[in-house]
């Protein structure tokens, strides 16, 4: 099969960074993957030639991540109407029921916002005939602190007062440490209502180590999929919190960003040490997800990010989502259609659907590699 090639783009406004590749998810709980919400512009920037559909035909089952539905809706758009004879269904759950499938070996590739643990590297050789599953960042985004308080239109927050908020132990928005973040604004004494995730996410994990790095004094918990702390309210899925969110007077979340545009909830500026507190913007995080250093081992390409940056107008909260593949021993009746989906998502035209849509570039180099990779896959 011949592999679309693709120049790398080059001297973005955030210099050498590039946007790649592709969670394929669709609403949450529904399989129509042409369906557009959540913020999505319904605008396909692709045009049919961008698109190799190859030796790609029947169905493409996957699942994982929401963290990327709302990009991916427009990526299946594009790459369905462009390849008629190949039909991508996704099942928008969690990264670890993705991994959980991908595992059981029926799903094709699995979307996460975190890398393999080294035990689900080992169950994958069981489905990965003579390789194992590798992880492949597609791309970053900020992970959104919501919140709605009657009254309050602007909000700084730091990790410190984000741990004692979600551990329970600050409980009114009118708190001294919240104030002494605000000053001039009048803050209520409305109970805190704080949401988190009720199934394991690498949304939840991503958040963990953010704190854990920021605030290891007041966030004790290891990183985890599963939620750690006691007290809050769980929701399904990323869009349940910022439901709640949205409907709760005094309530706090967290979400990947395109939920707070799609819904209009305020979100937190995070202090960071750096000179002014900074916006969960993808801008902004691109800034902290530059930093990434690989470190994964030969195909493995999993990043480590630096959390607890202070760099002027890097926002800290990130994710990277990879896409869960087999290196080697992928089912020979799904792989044509893997390397065509993943060579379109990571190719120039769809990384400017995610550009377009608020998401955090992955370095340039970084997305070269991951190209090579898609290219073996055998």
């Amino acid at each position: 099969m011949k592999l679309q090639r693709k120049n790398m783009l080059r001297a973005s406004a955030l210099g050498a960074l590039v946007v790649s590749g592709a969670l394929v998810l669709t609403a949450c709980g529904s399989d129509d993957n042409t369906k557009n919400d959540a913020g999505a512009s319904g605008k396909p920037s692709a045009a049919v030639g961008d698109i190799k559909c190859d030796d790609a035909k029947g169905k493409l089952l996957a699942s994982g991540s929401s963290a990327q539905k709302n990009a991916v809706d427009l990526w299946v758009k594009a790459y369905m109407a462009a390849c008629p004879g190949i039909e991508v269904n996704y099942k928008s759950s969690s990264s670890g029921e993705g991994i959980v499938a991908f595992n059981q070996g029926t799903v094709g590739f699995a979307g996460s916002d975190s890398a393999l643990k080294p035990e689900a590297v080992e169950e994958s050789k069981k489905i990965c005939t003579g390789g194992q599953g590798i992880d492949l960042p597609m791309v970053g985004g900020p992970i959104a602190i919501g919140f709605n308080v009657a009254g309050v239109d602007k909000l700084v927050l730091d990790a410190p007062t984000l741990a004692a908020i979600f551990n329970d132990k600050i409980k009114k928005w009118d708190d001294e440490a919240i104030k002494k973040l605000n000053p001039g604004v009048t803050l209520p004494a409305t109970a805190i209502q704080a949401f988190h995730r009720s199934e394991d996410s690498g949304t939840t994990e991503n958040l963990g180590k953010y704190l854990k790095a920021a605030a290891p004094e007041a966030w004790t918990y290891e990183a985890a999929k599963k939620w750690p702390a006691p007290g809050g309210q769980a929701a399904s899925g990323s869009a349940g919190v910022a439901s709640q969110v949205k409907a709760v007077d005094g309530a706090i979340g967290y979400f990947e960003l395109s939920y707070a545009s799609s819904q209009s909830i305020k979100t937190v500026d995070v202090a960071t040490g750096a000179a002014a507190p900074v916006k969960a913007t993808g801008e902004n995080a691109s800034k902290a997800i530059a930093a990434a250093k690989i470190s994964g081992t030969g195909d493995d390409l999993a990043l480590k990010l630096d959390y607890a940056t202070k760099a002027e107008g890097a926002y800290p909260i990130v994710l990277v989502t990879y896409e869960v593949v087999c290196d080697k021993g992928n089912k020979a009746e799904t792989l044509p259609a893997v390397k065509s989906f993943l060579n379109y998502t990571a190719s120039d035209a769809g990384q400017k659907i995610l550009l377009e849509n608020g998401y955090a570039p992955i370095p340039a180099e970084i997305n070269a590699k991951v190209r090579e990779v898609i290219a073996k896959l055998a």
